[in-house]
This record gives C-alpha cells, structure tokens and sequence, in this order.
C-alpha cells in the first residue's frame, strides 16, 4: 500500500491525544488499512462502532478499543487476512460477471 501522508493526516498522527470517538478514517489511519476496508472489518465483527447505528449513518469508533486492537499481532493478522478473502471473493464475483456477460452477448468462451 503506498500511502502519501498529506496535512491532515500528519496533524492527527502527532495529536498528543486521541478524541475518545474516533471516525472511519481515523480508525483507517491508526489500523494501516483504508477507510473503503473499515466497513469490511465491521461486516467480520473485527471491530464495532459505537451505539447501533443506522446503516447509512456515520459510524463512531471507541477510542480505546481501537488502540487495543492495533497493537495486538493476532488481531491485525487476522483483519489482514479477512481482507485478503474479502477481496478474492469481489474479484472472483467481478470475473464471474464479466464471465456471464459476455456469454449472453453470443461470445464462446473456451
């Protein structure tokens, strides 16, 4: 993942301390993963917003929970690879489609 650190992200990072609710990409910061990845990690029940909000709300992460889980191997290993299927599985869905598509358009495939 290349990441280019701009302003905002620099700010946040050397904030001597955190808000106690933290934002999607807040917590996509201090996890190393994108802000497009923290809804997958939710969907796992790797992590958990706070309250129970709508779906289409915004989403608010503890503090607190969000630190320990940065810093626990096991964990990250295991969001790593939750990623690592979720994204085989999109791609894999992705191909399929593509794969049906194009054989409804009278092409043979071998």
């Amino acid at each position: 993942m290349n990441v280019i650190l701009n302003d905002e992200i620099i700010k946040f990072l050397q904030t001597r301390r955190l808000p106690a609710r933290l934002t999607v990409p807040q917590v996509a910061i201090i996890l190393g993963f994108q802000p497009c990845d923290i809804p997958v990690l939710v969907s796992k029940k790797l992590i958990r917003p706070l309250g129970k909000p709508a779906p289409n709300s915004v989403k608010y992460f503890a503090t607190r929970d969000i630190e320990q889980v940065a810093g626990d191997s096991a964990w990250l290993s295991k969001a790593t690879q939750a990623m690592s299927e979720n994204w085989q599985a999109r791609n894999k869905r992705l191909a399929n489609n593509r794969l049906s598509n194009s054989n409804s358009n009278g092409i043979a495939h071998p």
